[in-house]
């Protein structure tokens, strides 16, 4: 462990992220940070840091906030338990006492609570980290942007895209952030920390991004759309204007003007009142109202983009491109796409992320339960009629004289070619060797 200090000292003292590079062990050692989020020329931006994802996305823009709860509502129902797996087919649903940590990951804490805050991360961050050093009967969830990420690599340093055959050595944490708190940070190795990425970077594999990325242009003009309607009705709800004199003011009768004019007209209070003028002043209104400009339109595209890169279906979060064309039917089917497209991938991820913290029993997988999802529920109706119509084809192939278990194996797997004869069909007796022609 010390030996992997000194080499992270002396990595995070040789340069910038991504350059930082020391031997530890016989392997090549860099340091990145967790949250890098780069313009295309490679420039960092500094405001899009996490704390900018938060502050001005999720508290202040009520479309993200919309669509990251849908998310986290319907993916903190999940559930977690080991599932048998033998020869790449999975099995039945069991747990022990080992899925005790993530159903109380900490005092107080339950598995919707974990799921619900890594959610959080990954959305806002691109990552999600939950701590469990060994030994530990508890988890911890920390901040994103304050994890950095140890990779090791036998390949030579200077060949290009060397990162890619690099793998993770460890997490340093900086309680705070860096530069913050303790020098060095807590220093855990890969083992200890389940790191959960569901979109990956495509310029630094070992790290995710934030759905956020692609969409922070959407995210500031809906800003400054919601900003356009406040003025709007701060300023008497009325369309801009122009005034014009039939002589020229100086300074002191156009302050006066306009004050006179401003306490008079402007305000919601003084919306809709009749507007005098006096002395040779003729009003003209300039601009476009909300309907010339098609505001609504156009805002409901920009919150459709939004709910479209967090994969939430329009109408499941309650936006209103979703709900112009809302029909029972029409929701029945955006939820299912919702839960198939966006929620399983997402467990199945979280699933495959947790297990190195908690490793599955030999012959089995870390797995979710979503059997007891209200939302999913239609989706178990069906699974129930699939099963039905399993059952009627075993059945039929049973009676026409295929063994049970090659007849459960043809339709477990879809394949007819593993049917086995058995010699008998149901309801007549089974030809003797002797009596066989």
């Amino acid at each position: 462990m010390t030996s992997l200090w000194s080499a992270f000292r002396s990595a995070r003292a040789s340069g910038p992220t991504g350059q930082q590079r020391t031997m530890w062990n016989g392997v090549n050692l860099d340091v990145w940070e967790s949250w890098a989020p780069t313009r295309p020329d490679g420039i960092e931006e500094n405001g899009r840091t996490f704390q900018a994802y938060v502050s001005a996305g999720y508290a202040a823009n009520g479309v993200v906030f919309a669509v990251i709860l849908a998310r986290m509502l319907l993916f903190s129902e999940a559930v977690f338990k080991y599932q048998r797996f033998n020869q790449g087919r999975p099995g039945d649903l069991f747990g022990d006492q080992s899925l005790a940590v993530l159903e109380t990951p900490w005092p107080g804490g339950t598995t919707g609570d974990l799921l619900a805050r890594m959610e959080q991360h990954a959305s806002l961050g691109g990552n999600a980290f939950v701590v469990r050093p060994r030994g530990a009967q508890s988890v911890r969830i920390v901040r994103p942007d304050w994890m950095d990420i140890l990779l090791g690599s036998n390949v030579d340093p200077e060949t290009p895209g060397d990162q890619y055959d690099a793998r993770v050595i460890g997490y340093v944490y900086h309680p705070g952030g860096r530069g913050r708190g303790t020098a060095d940070g807590d220093l855990f190795l890969a083992d200890e920390v389940a790191h959960y990425a569901p979109i990956p970077d495509p310029i630094a594999h070992a790290r995710g991004m934030s759905w956020l990325t692609p969409v922070v242009q959407e995210i500031t003009a809906d800003g400054l759309m919601t900003r356009h309607k406040g003025k709007f009705f701060e300023h008497a709800a009325t369309p801009n204007m122009l005034l014009k004199t039939d002589r020229v003011l100086n300074d002191k009768q156009r302050t006066r003007l306009l004050g006179a004019l401003k306490a008079r007209n402007e305000g919601i209070e003084n919306a809709y009142k009749t507007l005098l003028l006096e002395g040779g002043v003729d009003a003209t209104i300039v601009g476009h109202s909300f309907e010339q400009i098609s505001f609504a339109t156009t805002q409901a595209a920009g919150e459709n983009r939004i709910a479209v890169a967090a994969g939430v279906p329009g109408i499941v979060a309650g936006l209103k491109e979703g709900l112009s064309a809302a029909t029972y039917s029409n929701y029945a089917q955006a939820k299912r796409r919702f839960g198939d497209m966006t929620m399983r991938p997402l467990w199945r991820n979280v699933a495959g992320s947790l297990s190195v913290i908690v490793p599955p029993p030999k012959g089995a997988r870390l797995w979710y339960d979503d059997r007891d999802i209200p939302a999913l529920r239609e989706d178990a109706k069906d699974a129930a009629e699939i099963h039905g119509m399993n059952a009627t084809t075993v059945a039929t192939l049973v009676s026409a004289g295929f063994t049970p278990e090659s007849a459960v194996a043809a339709v477990t797997n879809g394949d007819l070619n593993l049917l086995r004869y058995g010699g008998a069909v149901s309801g007549q007796p089974a030809l003797s060797p002797a009596a066989t022609p």
